[in-house]
C-alpha cells in the first residue's frame, strides 16, 4: 500500500481527468478548491499557498466548486468548510475516500449531502496525467446543492 495516498504529504495525486471530465459535465465547475499550478481542473483555483481552507469558495459568477483535498488528517477541516460554503449557496463536489464510520461522515455528510459511492477503485494520477496503481481504499462523491436540503 502507498501510505502517501493515506496522507497529506504528498500533494500531486490528481483527479483522473476522464472522471473529473463526466462530474464537470454535470456540474460546470468554476473553481478547484484544493490544486496545485499544475493539478488545477479550473481556471480559478486555490493552491496549497493561497489556501482553499481559508479563501471564499463562493466567488463571483457562481458556478460550482470541485473538491478533490489532500488526504489524511486534514480531510475533516476540507468536508467541513464544503458544508459550510454550501450553507452560504455555493454548490460543492467532493472527491474523498469513503470513510463512513469518521466524525465528518456524520457531522458533516450523512443527511447533509448526496452521496455517490464510487465503483470499483479510483487509479489517481500524478501532475503529468501519468495513472498510479488503484487507489488502496475506495471513494465517494459528495455533492452539497447550495443551500438545499437533502431528499431522504
Amino acid at each position: 500500500m502507498n501510505a502517501a495516498l493515506l496522507s497529506s504529504k504528498k500533494m500531486d495525486y490528481c483527479t483522473p481527468q476522464d472522471f473529473f471530465d463526466r462530474l464537470n459535465e454535470e456540474f460546470h465547475f468554476t473553481l478547484d478548491a484544493a490544486a496545485t499550478d499544475k493539478s488545477a481542473k479550473c481556471p480559478a483555483y486555490y493552491t496549497p499557498e493561497t489556501d482553499g481552507l481559508k479563501s471564499p469558495w463562493n466567488l463571483a459568477g457562481g458556478g460550482a466548486v470541485f473538491c478533490n483535498p489532500p488526504y489524511g488528517r486534514e480531510v475533516g477541516k476540507w468536508v467541513r468548510k464544503a458544508y459550510e460554503e454550501a450553507q452560504r449557496g455555493a454548490t460543492v463536489v467532493l472527491l474523498i475516500p469513503a470513510r463512513t464510520d469518521t466524525t465528518y461522515f456524520h457531522d458533516y455528510i450523512y443527511g447533509r449531502a448526496e452521496i455517490r459511492f464510487v465503483r470499483g477503485r479510483l487509479r489517481f494520477t500524478d501532475e503529468e496525467g501519468k495513472a498510479y496503481t488503484a487507489a488502496p481504499f475506495p471513494s465517494m462523491v459528495v455533492i452539497y446543492n447550495g443551500n438545499k436540503e437533502v431528499q431522504e
